[in-house]
């Protein structure tokens, strides 16, 4: 699996056993604090391995730094952040690049493993299957909001801890319970990722705007103006192949075109697998996890509905 249907990671097969699985990731800070900075970055990149049901083995550093204008001690704390993400993902750091730059910029090239029969990627999505989503959505705008220094207390700390917390539960559960398709959440949003699966499916994906799971504090920040500007490219990229059910708010529509870090996977897995799935998630400390939506038969588009039964 190479670069054909916005696949999240490269898979090339070494024997009848053995395939490595290889992606890249890295970004500018979204927070203050450097050491959340490399967790959240860390995470970030690791994740599209765990979205084709890989396990990372080992990761290189890509950095992008000032070193003469910012304290070396921020550099070893996003560093720090970063190693301690790899250690948790029982991968190794194996070494990277680093180059002098105004602005800093961190992230990861991940190498993984997986049977080269038993990967899962965002072309496997049946009629059938209903819609698992691991993680709560609103980074975009909350990031938004805590750079302009809007965003405190809870939220802020729930924002951070949903960015940093790897994917690694979701993706051997859905692996474990046989998920027919998978993709990560990222910088396409929501509704976006759900476009390139239907589109990699050959299917009609619908997503329940309401039974999506959104962080504290997005919509009033929504309201308020705090959208980033790929929100809206997102939306205009993707208009032509969406139907929206009337009556829906579009306030709500807009949120699941938020440009996600390190969001969450979503899984299309058998209908009878899915509250199981959910529940073992919910027992691991993933509490905001939900079925928000099906698959069904029909050309490669997304309908926004009430709700997806």
């Amino acid at each position: 699996m190479g670069m054909e249907a916005a696949a999240d990671a490269g898979i090339y097969r070494l024997s009848d056993e053995l395939a490595i699985v290889q992606s890249l990731d890295f970004f500018t800070p979204i927070v203050d604090d450097p050491y959340e900075f490399g967790q959240i970055a860390a995470a970030n990149s690791l994740s599209d391995i765990y979205a084709v049901g890989a396990t990372p083995v080992t990761a290189m550093n890509i950095l992008c730094f000032p070193i003469k204008e910012q304290p070396k001690d921020v550099l070893k704390a996003i560093l720090k952040g970063g190693i301690e993400k790899i250690h948790e993902a029982e991968a190794l750091l194996v070494g990277g690049h680093s180059v002098e730059d105004p602005e800093p910029k961190y992230g990861l090239s991940v190498t993984g493993l997986v049977h080269p029969k038993k990967f899962i990627s965002n072309s496997g999505a049946r009629p059938g299957d209903v819609l698992v989503l691991t993680k709560p959505i609103g980074t975009g705008i909350l990031s938004t909001a805590l750079k302009a220094g809007m965003l405190k207390g809870e939220a802020k700390y729930l924002l951070i801890h949903v960015m940093k917390t790897l994917n690694r539960d979701a993706s051997r559960l859905m692996v474990e319970l046989g998920a027919s398709g998978a993709t990560d959440i990222t910088g396409f949003g929501l509704a976006g990722h759900a476009l390139e699966m239907a589109i990699a499916s050959k299917c009609t994906i619908n997503i329940a705007a309401r039974k999506v799971p959104v962080l504290p504090e997005t919509m009033e920040f929504l309201k308020m103006g705090f959208i980033p500007e790929g929100d809206y490219s997102n939306k205009e990229f993707c208009k032509k192949s969406f139907e929206i059910d009337k009556g829906l708010d579009d306030e709500l529509v807009t949120v699941l075109f938020d440009a996600q870090t390190s969001g969450g996977l979503l899984i299309s897995i058998k209908e009878s697998e899915g509250e199981n799935l959910i529940n073992r998630l919910h027992k691991l400390g993933h509490e905001h996890a939900s079925i928000i939506g099906n698959v069904k038969e029909g050309p490669g588009r997304v309908q926004i509905v009430q709700d997806w039964h």
